[in-house]
């Protein structure tokens, strides 16, 4: 059933507990209304969707109508999810092997319908895994769980922040249907970056600018339309990528030898193979990008490469001039990549300064534990121009948004221009304008520099001018 009264907010101000403060609401969503909510990295955005929830409080103003249940899909409440179920590991006796909640009772644990949960869980591709712990997915699985969660426990309203972003095409597809269909009888209000996945149901749109609602707007003024998805895709003039610090060079490679070789490479537990009989040979200036669906293997793919999967030992790998199992470290592989990932992000909680995340790039680490020279800071300093946050270097990182610490993440990993660097999903949770700049960046890195490139997405539209070779795992996957 649609929501029976409407949400308003009449000159609202809502803090959260970081500091935060969205100033003077004055909005209505009706039940009639889908509302995309959409602005840059910072601005806000998601913490509108979050009030919405519950989340937050009222200092000034009014804010009544908010629904007794809703369903919320964000890639915050996916990190509590995940770090909740790390909490329970912790907890567990010492000589007791953790198995995790399964899949199965984390949906149960919410859902009002179990038809259409089994349902979605098939379209999604999850029924062969409801039996897995939920903490063993891959992101875009457990994606998945979050949004099939929020979809069966019979919601007034649904709060989607993000909720294309990391699905592959099948999925994304049986997900825009099924948001299509309960759009006739559930109001939507939806977080988006990529403006050109707006649904055609929505019919009002929100733009949010330094924590205030500045826009309102109907789907139906097109010049209005127009000119916010102008706004949100300013193309970016004179990027440049800071020089590399010349006082800490990495050791030379052979510019002769493949930066990776592995031959009939495969991934197997005990009788599920995730891929198999892969041959791939990544040569210097060679850029590649990956594709494949959700579970295809491409994170066990990179983690062969980086060394951090345990099965890189029974595979034959050459990784910079060090064939896997002679004898080297993992740190002598892993100073010659540049990485990013949402698992990574999910990793970097420690309270440093925007700067000291670039510099922690020269040192691969998770904060910044080393005295670092001039040079490095000045780079760093570069880097946060290229970004748009000079003005904020000092400021810490994780009261950044979330959007702003992945680009933070992209700098540090070009921040020494590896030779290989890993780009796992990095327009991930981006808005347009930065995701723009992002490529743009993956770009000048492809042509004007000595970083090799691997990109892993699933978006077919953002291709980059450069990268000339493409793997798809789906080839190397079981029939």
């Amino acid at each position: 059933m649609p929501l029976p009264y409407s949400i308003s907010f009449k000159n609202a101000s809502v803090a959260f507990d970081n500091g935060f403060v969205f100033k003077t609401i004055n909005w209505s969503v009706h039940p009639e209304h889908h509302w995309l909510i959409c602005g840059s990295n910072g601005s806000g955005k998601s913490a509108l969707a979050a009030i919405l929830s519950g989340t937050g409080e009222i200092e000034n103003g009014i804010l009544k109508g908010l629904p007794e249940r809703t369903g919320v899909v964000s890639f915050e409440a996916q990190a509590e999810l995940i770090e909740a179920e790390r909490r329970k590991d912790d907890a567990d006796i010492m000589d007791v092997i953790a198995e995790g909640t399964p899949v199965s009772e984390i949906i149960a644990a919410v859902c009002q319908d179990q038809a259409l949960a089994d349902t979605l869980c098939e379209k999604f591709g999850l029924t062969p895994l409801l039996d897995r712990a939920f903490r063993k997915l891959s992101t875009g699985e457990s994606r998945k769980v979050m949004l099939i969660r929020a979809l069966t426990c019979d919601p007034q309203l649904l709060i989607l922040d993000e909720p294309f972003e990391g699905l592959d095409v099948n999925s994304l597809e049986a997900l825009q249907q099924h948001l299509q269909t309960i759009s006739k009888t559930t109001t939507i209000v939806m977080v988006l970056n990529r403006l050109d996945q707006c649904p055609e149901f929505v019919t009002h749109v929100a733009y949010v600018k330094d924590a205030e609602l500045s826009q309102q707007i109907s789907r139906t003024d097109t010049e209005a339309w127009q000119q916010l998805h102008a706004l949100l895709h300013l193309e970016t003039a004179g990027l440049r990528v800071p020089q590399a610090d010349p006082q800490s060079s990495l050791p030379a490679l052979d510019p002769k030898s493949p930066l990776v070789r592995i031959n009939n490479g495969a991934i197997k537990y005990d009788d599920t193979v995730i891929f198999d009989a892969l041959d791939f040979t990544i040569t210097p200036g060679e850029h590649w990008q990956l594709t494949g669906r959700n579970g295809s293997g491409k994170t066990a793919l990179l983690s062969l490469i980086t060394g951090d999967h345990p099965q890189c030992y029974v595979n034959d790998i050459f990784v910079f001039g060090f064939q896997r199992g002679s004898g080297e470290s993992i740190w002598q592989i892993k100073q010659f990549i540049g990485y990013v990932s949402t698992a990574l992000q999910w990793e970097y909680t420690v309270g440093t300064s925007l700067r000291n995340v670039i510099i922690s790039g020269f040192y691969d680490s998770i904060g910044l534990y080393s005295k670092y020279s001039n040079n490095q800071r000045d780079i760093a300093n570069q880097w946060l121009e290229v970004l748009g946050m000079k003005a904020r270097a000092d400021e810490t990182f994780t009261s950044q948004s979330y959007g702003d610490q992945r680009l933070l993440l992209i700098a540090r990993a070009m921040v020494k221009h590896p030779p290989l660097l890993i780009l796992d999903e990095p327009c991930l949770g981006l808005d347009d304008m930065n995701r723009q700049r992002v490529l743009a960046l993956i770009e000048i890195i492809c042509a004007h520099s000595e970083s090799t490139v691997l990109y892993v997405n699933h978006h077919a539209e953002d291709k980059i001018k450069g990268i000339d070779h493409y793997l798809a795992l789906e080839d190397y996957n079981p029939r």
